[in-house]
């Protein structure tokens, strides 16, 4: 499959700085030995994708109640505009301007999100799946108070997430039931799975230096199940690199 457009056209000389999401998050990294990072699909996730960051620092307090009177913004440095942020729909929503306009190949739609597995305390980012193959305008992000409280948006703290998906191919997807059983060759790597994993978890327990030196199962960091039988193919990653946004032209990918 060859790789999709992405591309964004700015509306205004400074808008919101796009770069490619990392894997790094603050909570993952006061784990103890930062065990939060052996969950390969979770740091996965937070680098697929691209994220707006917030020019300006600012505090928004939400009052409880629905009229957009009800929310107020604070710049932290005093007199300084937030061109970026506003509140159209009440109900304690505050909506970000990304600053672009963007656009990606036809099938391909942009999936609008906040940063996975990044937290704020007492509001909640909002999701949206934006058809950017045709849509001649913008959208706003929009994140929702979960009760009434201050919080802060820091300035190049992301307040957007993007990551592109096929638009419609979903809709044909069957989802199908069946007991585990009916796959012998599968039923039995996961029997072994999950007998290694029970044996290495007992051991653990039980203080074995070996197991407390290996600190965990790394069947999935190798692409590999415990037999060797079930291999992982080419596109196994154990992290992830998005390539960072260019001016000007796109490289041109060829006949699509």
């Amino acid at each position: 499959m060859q790789a999709p457009k992405l591309e964004g056209f700015s509306i205004h000389p400074n808008p919101a700085r796009l770069v490619a999401a990392g894997s790094e998050r603050e909570w993952m990294d006061r784990t103890s030995d930062h065990y939060a990072y052996r969950c390969t699909p979770l740091a996965i996730a937070n680098a697929t994708g691209w994220e707006l960051l917030n020019p300006s620092g600012f505090s928004a307090t939400w009052t409880g109640g629905n009229g957009r009177n009800d929310i107020i913004l604070r710049p932290h440095v005093a007199g300084e505009k937030l061109h970026q942020t506003g509140f159209f729909f009440g109900h304690g929503i505050i909506s970000f301007h990304p600053g672009y306009l963007f656009r990606t190949d036809p099938g391909w739609v942009v999936w609008v999100r906040g940063s996975p597995n990044r937290f704020k305390d007492g509001i909640h980012p909002l999701d949206g799946v934006v058809e950017t193959n045709w849509l001649p305008f913008t959208f706003t992000m929009n994140w929702r108070f979960t009760r009434p409280c201050t919080v802060h948006f820091e300035k190049d703290e992301p307040f957007c997430f993007l990551t592109l998906m096929p638009s419609v191919t979903i809709e044909d997807v069957q989802p199908v039931i069946r007991p585990l059983e009916e796959e012998p060759g599968l039923h039995r790597e996961y029997l072994m799975w999950a007998s290694e994993r029970s044996k290495f978890s007992a051991a653990k327990d039980a203080g074995d230096p070996l197991a407390g030196d290996q600190k965990w199962q790394k069947n999935y960091l190798t692409g590999k199940s415990p037999s060797g039988k079930s291999v992982a193919d080419a596109d196994h990653r154990v992290k992830r690199g998005l390539n960072q946004p260019v001016f000007g032209c796109p490289v041109n990918h060829g006949p699509k």
